[in-house]
């Protein structure tokens, strides 16, 4: 077998990530403070939305990331009202 390159890896081509992250950012929300693992995953979700988004288009994205970012740091340091309102926000900038 010859491999002469990475195969393109594209999840969710074009606009389908807005989707995608829609749905990915309210399961995060929901289970923010879940007892076992809510807030693991929750956290990991936002983080994997913040770099999908960055990384398909960084400037499209940048104000969305940066609320993410303070989402996820609110998350982890159990301000959980103040974690879901800006993923509210970001949500709502998801168009």
């Amino acid at each position: 077998m010859e491999v002469l390159h990475p195969k393109k890896l594209e999840t969710h081509p074009g606009d389908s990530i807005v989707g995608w992250a829609r749905v990915q950012l309210a399961i995060a929300r929901e289970i923010l403070d879940d007892p076992g693992g809510g807030l693991l995953f929750a956290t990991q979700t936002i983080g994997q939305v913040k770099a999908g988004l960055h990384e398909r288009d960084a400037s499209r994205w940048e104000e969305v990331v940066t609320l993410l970012d303070r989402a996820e740091d609110a998350a982890v340091r159990r301000e959980f009202d103040t974690a879901r309102s800006l993923l509210d926000e970001a949500l709502a900038k998801l168009r």
